[in-house]
């Protein structure tokens, strides 16, 4: 089976100092996914640069709000943007099938396999997805973090082998990229220390998105089984020195792999309708080696108005977030399950997502 690579560009890839397109890089990063494609690989691609395309084209009423600013450019912009690919794409004899979503589109798990049935078909038939967040509607609570989250999604919902997040940066440094003395950490393993006294929370100058949320989403999918690979988009032939085991980057080593299930759980927090507070017993039950799932004896609390089949929280009797899991039962049922002994689990193991021992 082909290996698959979801490959993300930031705006910040496709602008020029200015903030204006940069054509050339796209050509150069169309003709190293041709290259790839054309080496036997799966290419996903998740673009940003819509309101970037959209700015260039279009100066707006100097009153004008910031976030109609922002829905007018990306309406706008994204027209261009897909231009160019496809064009840049059927140069070099690929068809290309754009795909605009919100978060409103990973709500449920119907929603999210009807989803994952068109980007498997495009994909089966040799077509390229190109996708992007639907800038011009999604605003506020509906928005992703930024595309990095999209594309981890993404990767984690077709079961990707490879996350590719391109900056323009080679990676995490510890201190700031800028300064030569940084170093850039090269690897992060499983058991990697926490990183973020490295990062800076700052964004990009035309992105939404700063180095702690890719951090975050890499470690995500790392977590979920994904090798993960924040490198320099403005980096010449980027994607084949991937392709060539060369990249100068920061690679994330990809944990057990989940299965499909634990994926879609494992980025379904703001979609959970409820929680669960549980006890010392349960959470050294759930952490420990041995496959568990979580009874209704080690549960101690139940908040809100779940029902079957919701995402509900996990969490530790001090609060502490522990995971993710799907409800076996509604809210009713499981408050009067409450520490009762043989009972059916309130979340099923393969239902189940933790945190830290995934």
């Amino acid at each position: 089976m082909a290996k698959t690579v979801v490959i993300k560009i930031g705006s910040n890839v496709l602008t020029q100092d200015d903030g204006t397109p940069d054509h050339n890089r796209m050509a150069s990063l169309v003709n190293q996914m041709v290259f790839l494609k054309e080496n036997g690989l799966q290419v996903v691609l998740v673009t940003s640069g819509a309101v970037a395309f959209g700015r260039k084209a279009l100066t707006l009423n100097a009153k004008t709000d910031a976030v109609t600013k922002k829905q007018v450019w990306a309406s706008i912009g994204q027209i261009e943007l897909i231009r160019s690919y496809k064009n840049l794409f059927l140069e070099k004899g690929h068809q290309i099938a754009q795909l605009m979503v919100t978060k409103e589109d990973f709500r449920d798990r119907v929603h999210y396999l009807n989803m994952k049935n068109c980007l498997d078909g495009l994909l089966k038939n040799q077509v390229i997805p190109v996708i992007n967040e639907n800038d011009a509607v999604a605003v506020t609570e509906l928005m992703f973090t930024d595309n990095d989250e999209l594309a981890g999604l993404v990767a984690a919902m077709i079961d990707a082998n490879t996350l590719i997040l391109l900056t323009n940066v080679d990676g995490i440094y510890k201190g700031h990229p800028a300064d030569p003395t940084s170093e850039l950490i090269l690897n992060v393993g499983q058991d990697m220390p926490d990183l973020t006294q490295y990062v800076s929370s700052s964004k990009s100058s035309f992105g939404r998105g700063g180095m702690l949320t890719k951090m975050s989403m890499a470690k995500k999918s790392a977590d979920l089984g994904i090798e993960v690979l924040i490198a320099n988009g403005k980096r010449e032939d980027v994607l084949k020195e991937y392709y060539r085991k060369e990249l100068v980057c920061t690679y994330f080593q990809p944990g057990k792999s989940k299965h499909n299930q634990k994926k879609w759980i494992a980025h379904s927090e703001n979609y959970s309708k409820g929680e669960v507070i549980i006890n010392e017993g349960a959470k050294r039950a759930l952490s420990s080696q041995n496959i568990s799932s979580l009874l209704p004896i080690g549960v101690l609390e139940v908040k809100g108005e779940f029902l079957k089949g919701d995402i509900i929280r996990i969490l530790d009797e001090q609060g502490h977030k522990l995971g993710l899991g799907k409800a076996e039962y509604g809210a009713k049922a499981a408050s009067e399950k409450i520490g009762v002994t043989n009972q059916r689990p309130i979340i099923h193991y393969d239902y189940l997502y933790l945190y830290e021992h995934n």
